[in-house]
């Protein structure tokens, strides 16, 4: 018969996945290897696993006939002698093994342990700490103890072992792939659903229930120590990467500077060159979380990041355009036009973008005859020669080795000849321009014209994400741009992937015997500002809606736009807002638009409380002031507190304006 210890023992041996190389590390320490390291620290966010491996470790250490001793950091007194008790066996019984878990709640003994406790240790003896926190550097720089102490960090399951414990816990297949979205390789957030799962409590389409919410809330982030705090995690959770730049703009009125370097310090967050990045169960754990308690909160902390993105887009340097548009799409992640057309969570190797180097020109040659045959390779020497410039290659960060490039083909009016001649797909893009709404002196053409990917070809991949960033970047900043073009050798699967983002010319080239098609937009038309919240506006919340059918959340997207594009007549002349009922009866519905801004803008100041905020309105839009920044000095205010105005400036004119949108403007 078997005792109860061991049959627990054969079950966690049974569902345990992953660490082999922690396992076999502390094996050999085991068997007495003499290179082997005298003490384990295991070191990882909550939840990652680090309680099961001591666990396991346990088991293995109990089943070679060694003497555990296993303590938790939670229940230890500050009393160094009552540690040293409790721990005796350790000094006093050759072999034994000192587990000590959740090291971080008695990170006071760490001093005392590696200078006068642990070199009393009997022969043969092995400690494991495991903690959210790394050691003291004074330990780890101190070279008596260099090949003695082994730090290890424990990273998220791969894919492979994370399904393999789905499998173990006996998840159905048809509900694995929604785990895995959501767990991101996190060992308890699998487990839990897991658990959810086998209890029945989850239906066909799996998602986190408000129990294991709150679970891994409290595992993974512990204790926040204020509302300001648990604003700054829900900021870390939704932006790409959180800098201290973007919580100063967000969350004007606190300490930003603080609450940024508390989030820096969590175990769960790295530290990046672009900012703060959350390791993925935290991430979705916190955005579920607030998207069940405070739906509203949720949707309005989005919606603060997106106003911050898109001021950036209007005032970043032009090397900075490209990333801030991916930061925008990232916090759109979950809208379905996006999720058909750009890849989140990629199993393939991470890749940049480079220039392309004569050397490389044979290479790019032999990607195009592969992918699209001869024919289209000549047609990529010809634009070799033409316009070298818009060729870019896709590296892999790993070793440097191209395995993709994109074509973006800059053609001014009125069309070359030459080109029209040799290049079918440009010719056909002349003619639709032409028949539809032609291209004038002084603008041009843009066109994705190749975009080459061997190994993914014409499927949503990071390098299609990066080409489009960088022509949507280009337009921002373009001056002239008429017609945009992206060109797909599987048009019909684009075709339905780009519904609601770019139009299906219905053109489509033969080239080498492979049809292509031609999606387009025209730029004078829809600005690029309009175009990207018209991408990311799709809320999903029922809304109220005015006379002229416009929800509330649109309507006041609206006013906003239409402020931002004061400046831009032929912009603002195309606003949204004057499709509203505002300006329905208007004989010059532009002018008395601008009008109506102008007198509802004014009216704010008849409220006290609206003064200031009149005040930043005004000038941010109105004065002339090229940035927020200028508009700020010319009040003689500090940014944070000018945004703080701002932002309920815009609160109480669209509210005021939604008034007249409903009841009318008498």
């Amino acid at each position: 018969m078997h005792s109860l210890g061991a049959r627990l023992s054969t079950a966690r041996a049974r569902a345990f996945v992953g660490r082999e190389i922690e396992l076999d590390c502390f094996g050999k320490a085991l068997r007495g290897d003499v290179d082997a390291p005298f003490v384990f620290w295991l070191v990882g966010p909550g939840g990652i696993g680090k309680s099961a491996l001591l666990r396991r470790l346990g088991d293995r250490a109990r089943a070679e006939g060694r003497v555990l001793v296993e303590l938790d950091g939670r229940f230890l007194g500050r009393d160094p002698a009552d540690f040293e008790d409790a721990a005796d066996a350790f000094v006093s019984v050759p072999g034994t093994v000192l587990f000590i878990d959740s090291f971080e709640h008695c990170q006071w003994l760490e001093s005392r342990l590696w200078q006068r406790f642990l070199p009393r240790a009997a022969p043969g003896a092995l400690v494991v700490l495991a903690g959210r926190l790394a050691p003291l550097p004074q330990w780890t720089a101190d070279p008596a103890w260099a090949g003695l102490l082994q730090v290890r960090e424990l990273r998220p399951l791969s894919g492979g072992e994370a399904e393999a414990l789905l499998e173990a816990a006996s998840v159905r297949p048809e509900r694995r792939d929604a785990v895995l979205r959501f767990a991101g390789g996190n060992p308890l957030a699998l487990t839990l659903a897991a658990a959810a799962d086998s209890a029945g409590r989850v239906g066909s389409e799996w998602s986190p229930s408000a129990e294991v919410l709150r679970t891994l809330v409290a595992g993974l982030v512990g204790e926040v120590p204020s509302a300001a705090h648990r604003r700054a995690l829900e900021v870390a959770a939704q932006a790409h990467a959180t800098t201290e730049e973007l919580l100063t703009a967000v969350l004007a009125e606190q300490d930003a500077s603080g609450l940024f370097q508390w989030l820096r310090e969590l175990p769960f967050v790295e530290s990046t060159p672009l900012g703060l990045y959350p390791h993925d169960a935290a991430r979705e754990t916190l955005m579920a979380d607030l998207r069940w308690r405070a739906p509203t909160a949720f949707q309005a902390m989005r919606q603060r990041l997106a106003e911050e993105y898109l001021r950036l887009l209007r005032e970043a340097r032009p090397e900075r355009v490209r990333a801030v548009t991916d930061d925008l799409f990232y916090l759109f992640r979950d809208v379905q036009k996006l999720q058909r057309t750009r890849v989140w969570v990629s199993t393939e190797e991470d890749l940049y973008e480079d220039v392309l180097e004569i050397e490389d020109h044979d290479l790019v040659l032999s990607m195009a005859e592969q992918a699209e045959g001869p024919e289209s390779a000549e047609l990529v020497r010809y634009w070799l020669t033409r316009q070298p410039q818009g060729f870019s290659v896709f590296r892999l960060i790993s070793s440097g080795r191209i395995v993709a490039f994109t074509t973006r083909l800059v053609l001014p009016a009125p069309p070359d000849i030459t080109d029209t001649d040799t290049d079918p797909v440009v010719a056909a893009a002349w003619r639709y321009s032409q028949e539809t709404a032609p291209v004038r002196p002084g603008e041009h053409i843009a066109m994705t014209r190749f975009s080459i990917y061997p190994g993914r070809y014409q499927v949503p991949s990071r390098v299609i994400d990066l080409s489009n960033s960088r022509v949507q970047a280009e337009a921002m900043r373009a001056r002239g741009r008429a017609h945009g073009f992206l060109v797909y050798r599987d048009h019909p699967a684009w075709a339905e992937r780009l519904q609601g983002v770019l139009a299906d010319s219905g053109v489509r080239c033969d080239v080498g015997g492979r049809e292509y098609g031609l999606f387009t937009i025209d730029w004078r038309k829809v600005p690029v500002e309009r175009w990207l919240r018209h991408l990311i506006d799709a809320t999903e919340m029922p809304a109220l809606s005015g006379p002229s059918g416009t929800p509330r959340p649109a309507f006041d997207q609206a006013v906003r736009e239409a402020l931002q594009l004061w400046r831009d007549p032929g912009a603002f002349a195309a606003c949204a807002l004057l499709r509203t009922r505002l300006v329905a009866d208007c004989d010059d519905p532009v002018q008395d638009l601008k009008d109506l801004l102008r007198q509802a803008v004014e009216a704010l100041a008849a409220d006290p409380r609206g003064v200031r905020a009149k005040e930043a309105l005004a000038t941010a839009f109105f004065s002339g002031a090229p940035t927020q920044e200028a508009a700020a000095r010319r009040l003689g205010l500090p940014y944070g507190t000018f945004r703080r105005h701002l932002r309920q400036g815009l609160d109480l004119l669209c509210a005021s304006l939604w008034e007249k949108e409903l009841y009318g403007t008498d």
